[in-house]
């Protein structure tokens, strides 16, 4: 299906057709796994379809790439070896030494490790903002310096809303782009580009590549300019998806939609068995009523993901115990897969922000809710909370 038609059509139909015509000699339906560095040039110069060496292009992570820039609704996309390796091709492609960035105050660690211990030696500064205040995002928005507002919503671990709409509005009135880490949500439930986004970005190893068995990340952007900067430095910097990682990431992205669909319908019901229970102190979801952010996240996204975050009575080593004893829920950092992940964000994924103002509650537990049986979930959990 070409570009132009795919933009036409529904999400599941992107997902699964666009950025691939069948293989013009055989019809396969699925892209080959081209497992060549080189390419045969037909005279100095003379490129068989823009293919010389597969650092700069790969015709497995080109079909990859098509396919997420339609299902974002972008013009362009670039897949990366991780979403840190496209974090940090954003960050060198669209700031300089001497630039200022705002991230969220409740970023993910890795993201965060990345600013405050490599951008920031490099010379690009940052300020954090809770991403569900628009006037403080405004406020740290330094005018003439600060080049790009960096926003996750929902945000990890904390689940916070930002409004993406609003925001763009702030980073465009101060002349900087609107970043959005849409790992969370994932281009099913939410697309920041029609909502006035610059850039998106992507740990395609979750939600995108949803099995737990690659590791990759992605940019996609509308403004052709912005392209051009992040297709040089993809290119330049080389931490590209490699053709079997790309056909891997490509295959679980057709399968977004159903599997979405089920981490959210699992997730509402885990969700309704913690909410209320007198061994849990609070739930964060934004599907609930009471969060901070339902109404906007209602406005923007599709659904409300399968992601939950959660305190437990008896602070920290109850926390603790709990994701040891969980054994349908799997102990393990990452997210977005077919199996459900529960871990402790303080000692694990967010270790790196601790004794920092974006440290998170100690008692505090994150679950990737997966596809399995929900009630085996929900059984699971009654167990583990003990």
């Amino acid at each position: 299906m070409t570009q132009e038609r795919a933009n036409k059509t529904g999400f599941e139909t992107r997902a699964i057709h666009a950025g691939y015509e069948p293989d013009a000699m055989t019809g396969a339906v699925n892209p080959p796994i081209y497992a060549s560095s080189t390419y045969k040039q037909d005279g100095v110069g003379g490129l068989r379809g823009g293919y010389e060496y597969s650092r700069s292009a790969n015709p497995t992570r080109t079909a990859l790439e098509g396919a997420l820039a339609a299902v974002e609704d972008g013009e362009k996309g670039f897949a990366f070896a991780s979403g840190l390796a496209a974090e940090d091709a954003i960050i060198r492609a669209l700031t300089a030494p001497g630039d200022h960035v705002v991230i969220p105050d409740d970023a993910y660690g890795g993201t965060f490790r990345l600013f405050d211990k490599v951008a920031k030696l490099w010379g690009t500064d940052y300020s954090a903002a809770p991403v569900a205040d628009t006037e403080a995002v405004a406020a740290a928005v330094e005018k003439g310096r600060t080049k790009l507002v960096w926003v996750e919503t929902p945000t990890n671990p904390m689940l916070t809303i930002g409004d993406i709409e609003a925001l763009a509005t702030v980073a465009h009135d101060a002349g900087a782009l609107l970043v959005v880490d849409n790992t969370f949500a994932s281009p099913y439930l939410q697309q920041p580009l029609t909502l006035g986004a610059d850039v998106v970005v992507h740990s395609t190893t979750k939600y995108v590549g949803g099995h737990s068995d690659v590791v990759g990340g992605a940019v996609v952007v509308r403004d052709l300019d912005l392209a051009e900067k992040i297709g040089f430095h993809q290119n330049a910097m080389g931490a590209v998806a490699g053709p079997f990682d790309a056909f891997l990431t490509h295959r679980g992205l057709k399968t977004l939609g159903v599997r979405m669909d089920r981490h959210c319908d699992n997730a509402e019901k885990v969700v309704a068995f913690l909410d209320g229970d007198p061994r849990v102190t609070e739930v964060i979801y934004p599907g609930l009523a009471a969060h901070p952010g339902h109404e906007v996240a209602a406005r923007q996204m599709k659904r409300f993901g399968g992601m939950i975050s959660f305190r437990v009575a008896g602070g920290e080593q109850q926390a603790l115990a709990v994701c040891e004893r969980a054994d349908v829920f799997t102990l393990g950092e990452s997210l977005g897969g077919v199996e459900s992940l529960i871990e402790h964000p303080g000692r694990m994924t967010h270790a790196s922000v601790a004794g920092t103002d974006l440290e998170v509650p100690a008692d505090l537990i994150r679950l990737s809710v997966g596809i399995e049986s929900v009630d085996d979930l929900v059984a699971d959990l009654d167990r583990a909370l003990g």
